[in-house]
Order: structure tokens, then C-alpha cells, then sequence
């Protein structure tokens, strides 16, 4: 078989990386259709992935206009190594992948989670024939939508596919008792980042100063645009491959991004989010504050408070670590399903059993 997926981002990397190398150890053509952002290619070579790049993305202040013109140019690349490459089956979300499935008439597979905004469902949906997505999201997106008991994370952070080492604490410099915390600054130039707004400079510094206090402090600035030269704190610069070995090790984590708070949640660290002006509700988020693994603030201060609370509470790491081991153990492992999908060519009628089970027609979950 030949398979398609698209990884816009360093997030779907992780997402899909485990399942390439199996399908490719299991005699199947892979190829992975990126773009130039962030640290996403950077990745896809540090896992040896099979990849090519259909164009690139600014991480400046984003527009739906912008989208757009982007767009255009990356279709054209997109078109040409989708028809090259022939795929029995597609995997991704949004414009990419429906309109590589529909070029080369090929099913399409879809991997979404609880995002804001309906754009990427909107322009997608028609033309997926498998829609997967956590039991936590709260849309229906029609009778090929299916859903799993986890995350799209739980394809790289299940106790099944991810063992964390301590041997990232040499790499960050830090003892082996030594408390450190990541902050996490979210450059906010996705497409449904328009308009949101997270910590505000002067609330970075102060969060920093504070913080150093009790812990080493290591900051993860998304949008490389933070001067770290006159606070107490260090920049996170190890690959990025190495980020959740970091964060498992960490003592907190305080973010105002959601994707890398859910990561730490999955590894049993402390999360903490502010919302900013971030009004959406995740199912996700639901989902980690009930479990105790994550928690989200809506102003600055009572973000800054909590984080200072967990950093004295000694028995925080233990009561985080053994709720890590009761709930995320027996979510699904998204590798062997996404495997499986593969290998059925998005058909969930041609699954095997056991893993039909797995799923749930959305329509009946609600």
C-alpha cells in the first residue's frame, strides 16, 4: 500500500510518527507532505521520516486572508506530489488533506481533535470517509465520524509508546533533585489563534521572576521574539525532539498553549494554562481537569498564584504521577488504531473486531 499524511505541524509529527514507522516496517510505501514551520522538518528528520515539503508558513500575525494566498501556492505543490506519489489512502485534516484525496480520488482520513472554529471541519468534511477523533470533542461530524476512548496525543505519550528518561536533566543542565518549571509562550499565529490574546509581556516577566524563586525556569517562546537577557530564566534550547523528556521531568509546567499543557497532563507533570482571551471550551481540557491533571485560569493572577501553590507542595509530583498511572493507562493507544485504519484504507467496516470495538459512531456517543 501507499500512504499519504500530512504533518503541517510539529504536533502532527508526533502524532503520526510511531505509526509511519510501523506501516513502513510492515512493507508500505510512506511519504509525509509538510511545510516549512516551526520546528517541523526539524523533527521529521530527526525521526528519519520519509518527507517532502509542499511550501512554508509565516509565523506572524495570521488572517483568514493571509490563509488563503498561502493556500493557493501550496495546492499547486501539494497536487503534483499527491498525483506523483498515487496513495491508496490519506491522512490529515483540513483543505490538505481533502483536496489530495479528491485530486487522486483516493479515501481520506481525518484525525481532529476539539480545535476552535469551524473552518477546517467545514472545508474537510464532504470529503473524508473516516472521521476519528477523542470521545471528549463535542461535534458531530456526520455518520463517518468515530470515536476513541484518549487524545490524539495517546498515539506518542501512551505508557505503551512513550518511556520518559531522566538523562534530559544532563542535557538541560539541572541536578537530579534540582526543581526546574517551563513556561511555554504561544506565538498565536494559527488560523484559529486570530484575535486571541495570551500573556502579555509584562505578565511574562513577572511570571518569570516569581517563579525563579523556587525553581529553575526554562522558557519555551514560540514565537522567538522574547529577550531573556535581564530575567532569571533560561531558553529551552535542546532539539525539540527531546521536549517531552523535558517535560516529564518537569516540576510544572504553565503554558498559554493548549496542545503542550495536554502533553504534559498525559505524562503525569502539573499543567496549568491561562486562557487569555481564549474563550473556547476544549473537551479536552474537560476531560484532564476532572482527571486532576490539568488545570486552566482565566486571569493572570490566579494563574501565577496556583503556580507558586503547586511549587511548595511537596507531595504535588507523587499525586500527579499516580493519576497519570490511573487514568492514562487505560485510554486508547492511537498508534495501533491509526496502524489499523491504515491498513484498512479508512474502512472501518474492514476492521477486525477488536478493533471496531474501539470506536463509536459519534451520532450514538452524544
Amino acid at each position: 500500500m501507499r500512504i499519504l499524511v500530512f504533518a503541517n505541524t510539529p504536533a502532527h509529527v508526533h502524532l503520526y510518527r510511531h505509526a509511519v514507522d510501523r506501516l513502513e516496517a510492515a512493507g508500505h510505501d510512506v511519504l509525509v507532505l509538510s511545510r516549512e514551520y516551526a520546528c517541523t522538518t526539524d523533527l521529521l528528520d530527526y525521526f528519519e521520516m520519509p518527507y517532502r515539503v509542499y511550501g512554508d508558513h509565516r509565523t506572524e500575525g495570521y488572517s483568514p486572508l493571509q490563509f488563503a494566498r498561502e493556500l493557493g501556492g501550496q495546492f499547486l505543490s501539494i497536487g503534483r506530489q499527491a498525483i506523483s506519489f498515487d496513495p491508496d489512502v490519506v491522512f490529515g485534516r483540513g483543505p490538505y488533506a481533502a483536496y489530495a484525496g479528491t485530486l487522486t480520488r483516493t479515501p481520506v482520513v481525518l484525525v481532529l481533535d476539539d480545535e476552535p472554529g469551524d473552518f477546517n471541519h467545514t472545508v474537510s468534511r464532504p470529503f473524508a470517509d473516516c472521521i476519528l477523533s477523542p470521545a471528549v470533542t463535542r461535534r458531530d461530524l456526520g455518520a463517518d465520524h468515530y470515536t476513541f476512548d484518549g487524545f490524539k496525543e495517546c498515539a506518542y505519550l501512551h505508557p505503551d509508546v512513550f518511556e520518559p528518561t531522566s538523562a534530559v536533566r544532563d542535557h538541560l543542565g539541572v541536578d537530579a533533585d534540582e526543581p526546574y518549571v517551563l513556561v511555554r509562550f504561544n506565538a498565536l499565529d494559527a488560523l484559529h489563534d486570530t484575535d486571541i490574546e495570551g500573556f502579555r509581556p509584562r505578565q511574562r516577566q513577572d511570571l518569570i521572576r516569581r517563579v525563579s524563586e523556587d525553581a529553575t525556569v526554562f522558557v519555551s517562546d514560540e514565537g522567538g521574539e522574547m529577550d531573556l537577557s535581564s530575567l532569571p530564566a533560561r531558553p529551552y534550547d535542546l532539539h525539540p525532539a527531546l521536549i517531552h523528556d523535558a517535560m516529564a521531568e518537569a516540576s510544572l509546567l504553565v503554558a498559554d498553549t493548549g496542545t503542550m499543557a495536554t502533553e504534559a497532563a498525559l505524562l503525569g507533570t502539573p499543567a496549568l494554562r491561562y486562557r487569555g482571551t481564549d474563550t473556547h471550551e476544549y473537551g479536552e481540557f474537560r476531560a484532564l481537569e476532572r482527571a486532576g491533571l490539568a488545570e486552566q485560569f482565566d486571569s493572570y493572577e490566579a494563574v501565577r498564584e496556583r503556580t507558586l501553590e503547586l511549587l511548595a507542595d511537596e507531595g504535588a509530583t507523587d499525586r500527579w504521577r499516580r493519576r497519570r498511572r490511573e487514568y492514562v493507562g487505560d485510554l486508547v493507544n492511537l498508534t495501533d488504531l491509526l496502524v489499523d485504519v491504515a491498513a484498512s484504507r479508512g474502512a472501518v467496516e474492514r476492521l477486525d473486531r477488536s478493533t471496531k470495538r474501539i470506536l463509536e459512531p459519534r451520532s450514538q456517543s452524544l
